[in-house]
């Protein structure tokens, strides 16, 4: 520790740090215009000049380190008359266009003008400012503003890791550009800027700060769930931000948290109920009694004429976990059908299920800080940057600013490849051939973490014969890598003292899902990843509320909390006071039941098949067919075209209710605007649902439903519902291995090779899910879909940038736009499946991301 004077009072620090931050932490002021505690200091302002005792001039706080013994001051006429200089130098090109300008009440520059006193500006200069830059998506820059700080600069190269802005000139002719090919559009130039230089096109002239309501929330667009302050006028959304050193996300969002809250107030909001009379007839607008009355003479009616079979029902990871609680209690315990699945079908589930078989793992094993500390960190089969912005945040924080190693394994090179020590790029379907390999490297070369296995695996004997038992001449020629490369990444894996591992859609939505979620589990206890406090495994799913939902028991093989249906189901009649029915129907057998005219109702909330699901064109024949389809949404769609009763419900801003994000965290939302038109909060609408088809008047919250949750699900026993101010995240029941707990289960198998041009579906980092796409902000970016092509495909295709083409598989054909891209490997297509226009799924059969596919001009 080092020991200083500053302004007469003494503090202990550890060495390196800097006078500012010793400063700080005995509450003295220092100003300063460019400093940001989660970037490397600049000292380009020099506000923060403070005087050193035995130094003949003044020195930056802000980049000076301590030194034991030294004395400071920051106060003093002769440091008050050098700031006040140099503000007014700052201000020679300045415009003072303050009245016009969007940071008018929050401008650190006029701040610092009123603190030190300067009135006036007394120097003159050629202007040479650059003219203001409108060309930008979502944001304007205006150089006149700028005061070279470079906080901005720094936050996309340091924090986000996009590296998008720099200075384009030098002297009083520098002034920020931008790389927009590396842009992320997250807002954090703007969020970071002192002044009114970057500005958000989506809030400008929109509303002043002060007239501005924040309301503290969570995002929802991802598993991330980003803590944010949402900023309301005249019950309409007019910015989303977040705060520096006080949210979990340090003040970082991405583009869906920061430019992607459109769709709330979109013009596409459903306002009032709907029901269609008549088959074939139009849809009339109705009022809630008459809607939900519907609603539950039509299951009373099923109910009564073959049984509460007939029912189905599919859940939403845009729901609360209050809300998805209600939603599995209503089918299970009110109409007495178990005909309840989600989306997580397809991908999360198959993870979670693998993970907990193997490891007792219900999730991820540590929160997301942890990653941030790492000594490594492999992501695999995931664009992390994509599905969930936050963990590639960590990730630049444990790779870049400290000295962790990253290895990515992908079919294709995703953002995170640039800062990749080790790029392992495997063809497709090889992902367990890969991991295999890896962990008998890591054995071979006596890098496994033998202290964890010996200590909490049962058969450690089998695990190290079955992994002997590699071929690695035979997994180098399946995964297309060098045996070099692949030594090399176990190398920077086994050698380094904690370990992250992250793994995404490309896994948990592909064919045989299981086998390679079980060999990167194999690969996590081989390497470290979940010995410790540092690091861990974590598995990424896009969707925000995706672990609340699988909590919540929202599928037919499971009751809240991951309890066996069969094994739990006495426990929940006592609580419910009701027979539970048996069996039930996943999303697979549901679609099969409307098929074959069993399943004659069907429940979509919050979710829409025809866009999200695998074979989506099948489920736009049978949603055609079946009897009643209920929809509980928000926006106005194909779907809502089909329905015959249409329920309109809130978006994460007009709700109460918690959320479950990714690691773990339980937060609460804010309710910051009133439900628009006629629209009710889902778990309301559930409730009165509820109510109509039991014969009940029971009165519910969302407070009284996480106090049933918390009594019924012993996941969720330590969680306390936060309310309103700041949400301060609490952890479910926290990942806990017992000594011989585990057992290695070899994980084998592969796909074979596929023969011409194959199309990955996948999410991209502009939209999220389907609601955004509701979004003007994210439209702004990512208008709509397309189909990416390598050039040499394109090439021999014949087609080129912008053409249209149509793609056929074996169970459906879409036509989109091409854009050819080096960032997709040869032979692999991608296209994202966000988009109605293209609906990518309608070619992608149950059970997998990628498909072998024709290319036709359309």
């Amino acid at each position: 520790m080092v020991s200083l004077t500053i302004d007469g009072k003494t503090v202990s620090v550890p060495a390196g740090t800097t006078i500012l931050e010793a400063a700080r932490k005995i509450d003295i002021a220092i100003p300063t215009l460019c400093w940001l505690q989660k970037v490397s200091p600049t000292g380009a302002c020099r506000i923060c000049a403070v005087e050193i005792t035995g130094v003949d001039r003044p020195m930056t706080a802000c980049n000076t380190p301590v030194k034991d013994g030294i004395v400071v001051t920051t106060q003093s006429e002769k440091l008050s008359a050098i700031r006040r200089q140099l503000v007014e130098m700052v201000l020679v090109n300045h415009p003072l266009d303050c009245p016009v300008c969007d940071a008018g009440g929050e401008c650190d520059l006029q701040n610092i003008c009123y603190d030190l006193d300067v009135t006036s500006q007394p120097f003159e200069a050629e202007d040479v400012n650059h003219p203001t830059i409108d060309e930008w998506p979502l944001i304007q820059q205006v150089p006149s503003r700028c005061i070279l700080c470079e906080k901005c600069v720094k936050v996309c190269h340091e924090a986000v890791g996009s590296s998008s802005l720099w200075l384009n000139d030098k002297g009083d002719r520098a002034f920020i550009d931008k790389h927009l090919e590396l842009c992320e559009f997250c807002g954090s130039c703007v969020q970071v800027c002192p002044t009114g230089t970057m500005i958000s096109k989506t809030f400008k002239f929109k509303a002043r700060p002060w007239e501005l309501r924040k309301t503290p929330s969570v995002c929802t667009y991802c598993g991330s769930q980003c803590q944010i302050d949402i900023n309301v006028k005249n019950n309409q959304i007019y910015r989303v931000t977040s705060e520096d050193g006080v949210t979990v996300n340090d003040g970082q969002l991405c583009i869906g948290g920061f430019f992607g809250y459109g769709y709330v107030n979109s013009p596409k909001r459903l306002l009032r109920p709907s029901v269609r009379s008549a088959k074939g007839a139009s849809v009339s607008e109705v009022g809630w009694d008459e809607a939900l009355g519907t609603v539950a003479g039509k299951i009373r009616e099923l109910c009564a004429a073959g049984g509460a079979g007939a029912i189905a029902g599919l859940g939403s990871a845009r729901l609360t976990n209050e809300e998805n609680y209600l939603f599995q209690k209503l089918f299970r315990a009110a109409i007495g059908s178990n005909n309840i699945d989600s989306e997580a079908r397809f991908g999360a589930l198959r993870a979670l299920k693998t993970l907990d078989g193997a490891l007792g793992l219900r999730g991820a094993s540590n929160s997301m800080d942890r990653i941030g500390r790492a000594g490594a960190v492999l992501v695999f089969g995931s664009d992390v940057t994509a599905e969930a912005p936050a963990i590639d945040w960590q990730i630049e924080k444990a790779c870049r600013k400290h000295d962790g190693k990253l290895v990515v394994a992908n079919m294709r090179p995703v953002k995170l490849v640039r800062y990749a020590e080790s790029f392992l790029n495997y063809r497709p379907g090889s992902e367990v051939a890969l991991a295999n390999a890896l962990s008998r490297i890591l054995l071979d070369k006596g890098l496994a973490d033998e202290g964890f296995l010996a200590r909490y695996l049962n058969n450690l004997d089998e695990l190290k014969q079955h992994l002997q038992g590699i071929d690695l001449a035979e997994a180098a020629a399946a995964t297309g890598l060098s045996l070099g490369n692949l030594e090399e990444a176990a190398l920077y894996l086994g050698q380094a003292d904690s370990v992250a591992v992250v793994f995404g859609g490309d896994i948990t939505r592909s064919v045989g899902a299981e086998q390679k979620v079980l060999a990167i589990a194999n690969l996590a206890m081989v390497c470290g990843a979940l010995h410790g406090d540092v690091g861990g495994l974590f598995p990424v799913d896009e969707k925000g509320n995706m672990q609340g939902l699988l909590d919540m028991g929202v599928r037919p093989e499971a009751l809240p909390g991951h309890q066996d249906y069969e094994a739990a189901r006495g426990r929940f009649e006592q609580a419910w006071k009701v027979q539970l029915p048996k069996g039930g129907l996943d999303a697979q057998g549901i679609l099969e039941g409307i098929e074959k005219g069993e399943i004659k109702l069907l429940y979509l909330a919050a979710v829409n098949p025809l866009v999200s699901f695998p074979e989506s064109g099948r489920w736009r024949q049978a949603l055609q067919k079946v009897d009643c389809l209920v929809v509980q949404d928000i926006l106005a769609s194909e779907l809502t075209e089909l329905a015959d009763v249409v329920l309109p419900g809130t978006s994460f801003a007009e709700k109460s209710g918690s959320v479950t994000s990714l690691d773990q965290r339980v937060s609460c939302l804010g309710k910051a605007l009133a439900p628009l038109g006629e629209a009710r909060e889902d778990w309301d609408i559930l409730t009165d649902l509820y109510n109509r088809v039991a014969s009940r008047s029971r009165q519910l919250n969302p407070e009284a439903v996480l106090a049933e949750i918390k009594e019924l699900a012993p996941l969720y026993s330590e969680v306390c519902f936060v309310g309103q101010g700041r949400c301060k995240p609490c952890l479910k029941e926290p990942f806990r291995l017992e000594e011989a707990a585990l057992t290695y289960y070899p994980a084998q198998g592969g796909e074979a090779a596929g023969k011409g041009l194959e199309l990955l579906a996948g999410k991209i980092l502009f939209q999220f899910g389907t609601t955004s796409t509701a979004a003007d902000g994210c439209l702004a970016v990512a208008p709509g879909g397309y189909i990416e092509m390598h050039p040499e495909d394109a090439s021999a295709c014949g087609v080129k940038e912008g053409d249209a083409v149509t793609l056929t598989s074996s169970v459906g054909s879409a036509k989109g736009a091409v854009r050819i891209s080096q960032q997709t490997a040869k032979g692999l297509l991608f296209a994202p499946y966000h988009f109605a226009d293209l609906n990518i799924q309608q070619i992608i059969p149950a059970g997998r991301n990628r498909v072998a596919v024709q290319v036709s001009k359309s």
